[in-house]
């Protein structure tokens, strides 16, 4: 039997895999293959971003395994909404928080598809900014103002740690080409 482009777009190539919870919720929503490839990008960077900072930063406290979740899953709104998948909105994010929720999801995790967007409230986390960090980044889209804020939550003093976010950004986003190549070769549609 022949995979169908959404499963092809969450097992191919070298990336990492999803959360098997965040895969399963993917492929019975029958989401889009673009979206799956999107939500495997923003992961797999994710993992890279959550590993350098816990390698940079160790005394900072945040939780990877829900990071790491919110990035596999950030994006799930989509699937209501999938011309938000080619176009601007975000009418996905409460959507998705929402999808997550009905999914037993539990809300400390279902909240990175609201929060994913809205990283300049004052009452972010880290993981919240990690993980819109993440959903940035694996583009090569540098937000100097994230990045600070993301510095502020290190408790580090900010030019050594604006040096170091720098270092591991630069070369996340070293890559984005082909990963945009890998998320575009996936249709917008099943």
């Amino acid at each position: 039997m022949t995979a169908s482009p959404l499963e092809r777009a969450l097992t191919a190539s070298a990336l990492r895999p999803l959360p098997a919870p965040a895969a399963e919720l993917l492929l019975d929503l029958q989401a889009p293959p673009r979206l799956g490839a999107h939500l495997r990008l923003v992961h797999d960077v994710a993992w890279t971003l959550t590993d350098a900072l816990g390698r940079c930063w160790p005394t900072v406290p945040f939780d990877t395994t829900a990071v790491l979740f919110g990035a596999a899953s950030h994006d799930i709104g989509k699937v209501l909404h999938p011309e938000e998948l080619s176009g601007p909105g975000s009418a996905h994010e409460a959507a998705g928080e929402r999808l997550l929720l009905r999914y037993g999801v539990p809300q400390h995790l279902a909240r990175f598809a609201g929060t994913h967007g809205s990283w300049t409230a004052p009452d972010v986390t880290t993981d919240d900014l990690l993980v819109t960090l993440a959903d940035k980044i694996w583009k090569g889209n540098r937000l100097p103002e994230l990045e600070q804020r993301v510095v502020e939550h290190s408790g580090r003093t900010p030019w050594e740690a604006l040096i170091e976010l720098d270092d591991v950004l630069e070369n996340l986003a070293a890559g984005a080409d082909e990963r945009l190549a890998f998320q575009f070769a996936f249709p917008v549609a099943a």
